[in-house]
């Protein structure tokens, strides 16, 4: 090992010294979440970039929480990473949505680029820099079916270009390094693709559209058209069916749950205090309102235990799979019954709290009335609402509604046992 090497492996073993407890990230999280609940207001109301959160996030060293020890990271897993986002969204949704999808796109180059030494360097980047990730799968003409691309990387000599027309790219004009998908090659067909890791100093953006939308503003998921360029081993090894289906999708749908359940739990607090001050004027007679906070109230606690039961299952379907690879690392063939539990878990998952969640909302508002309704009371909940119906369409629940029909035809059993 060379002098240079030795010093980055010395680095990373010291930053891994000081990794922190779960409880450690959440009262950071919790630090985050007050900065975030500050500005939050002004991020909405003027569609902007939280940029105090996110350096909070830094300041925090939040944003490597998810990479394992020994590259220099906290190691925290997926359900550690699920509690940081539920918290940072009782402060902006926004953020929160922001910090769960950086996390869905570390975990790619964690899982599937650990091995390729320009990989490694750039994952202790992301510690010591702090790096923000972010990602641009949609495509035009294609929307937002993340699993076919028009575009395709040219590759020579060991160098790589693309060219790529995305209509949205949450966050791109203030991200570190953004990750792309593409066909494997020009000929290759839309479903062969790969993804590709493209810091900030090989690729430009144009920005093209704009985003005034009704709500998640602070997300400034502008359309850009993007060109990158560098070497081949800025390309995830792994095809990208397998990255999505093993490491983007069930970190994305758990981590953005997280966040739907963490705005409905602060609307939730708001109608709480409102009923409790209600209550206090009118002793001993109960607000109308009084049922309605305990079906709200129930229907938390039944999305915050679906929530766990997928998270548990995507980390054991983790562990089964980091087991096999070390007991057999020649063999990549996944069991097809498991993963097509494990996917249409997840989808039923985003279904079951994008939909839930803005229930919710909904029932605050009614519980706290006029002082819900207008934005400048602690109690207002607008903000919320609007947020929260961007849930359903965040891969558009119509869409995976269909893909999980056809999952359903391959499994003998649709439902388990207790």
């Amino acid at each position: 090992m060379n002098a240079p090497a030795q010093e980055l492996e010395a680095a990373q073993l010291a930053q891994s010294a000081k990794a922190r407890s779960e409880s450690e990230l959440i009262e950071a999280a919790r630090r985050v979440g007050a900065i975030a609940a500050e500005h939050a207001d002004a991020v909405d109301r003027e569609a902007r970039f939280p940029a105090e959160a996110v350096a909070a996030m830094r300041a925090e060293r939040l944003l490597s929480a998810m990479i394992p020890t020994a590259h220099g990271g906290d190691g925290l897993p997926l359900t550690g990473v699920a509690r940081l986002c539920e918290v940072m969204a009782q402060g902006c949704a926004s953020s929160a949505m922001i910090y769960a999808m950086h996390q869905s796109q570390v975990v790619c180059i964690v899982d599937h680029g650990a091995h390729v030494q320009w990989q490694r360097d750039f994952l202790a980047r992301m510690v010591n820099e702090q790096l923000l990730l972010a990602s641009a799968t949609s495509e035009e003409n294609i929307g937002g079916n993340m699993r076919t691309s028009a575009c395709a990387v040219d590759l020579v000599d060991n160098a790589f270009h693309i060219e790529k027309l995305a209509p949205t790219i949450s966050y791109g004009t203030y991200a570190d390094c953004i990750l792309v998908t593409a066909r494997r090659h020009p000929d290759a067909p839309p479903s062969d693709q790969v993804l590709i890791v493209a810091p900030r100093d090989t690729l430009t953006l144009e920005p093209r559209g704009t985003w005034d939308t009704l709500g998640m503003r602070g997300t400034c998921s502008e359309g850009h058209r993007l060109v990158a360029s560098g070497v081949a081993e800025q390309i995830l090894p792994t095809p990208f069916s397998r990255i999505a289906d093993e490491s983007m999708l069930p970190v994305s749908h758990t981590l953005w749950s997280s966040v739907w359940c963490g705005i409905a739990s602060d609307a939730a607090n708001r109608a709480h205090q409102f009923f409790r001050k209600q209550a206090r004027g009118n002793p001993p007679v109960l607000p109308p309102s009084a049922a309605r906070l305990v079906q709200v109230l129930t229907l938390i606690k039944t999305m915050q235990a679906r929530l766990r039961e997928s998270l548990a299952n995507v980390e054991a379907a983790s562990a089964e799979r980091a087991a096999k690879k070390a007991s057999q690392p020649n063999d990549d063939d996944v069991p097809l019954a498991a993963s097509i539990g494990v996917n249409a878990d997840l989808n039923m998952l985003k279904l079951a709290i994008s939909q839930s969640a803005v229930h919710v909302v909904q029932e605050t508002l009614m519980i706290c009335g006029m002082a819900g309704y207008k934005n400048d009371t602690p109690f207002s909940v607008g903000r919320h609402l609007r947020d929260l119906h961007s849930a359903p369409l965040m891969i558009s629940n119509d869409r995976i509604e269909l893909n999980t029909a056809h999952l359903l035809l391959a499994q003998r059993a649709a439902t388990g046992t207790l």
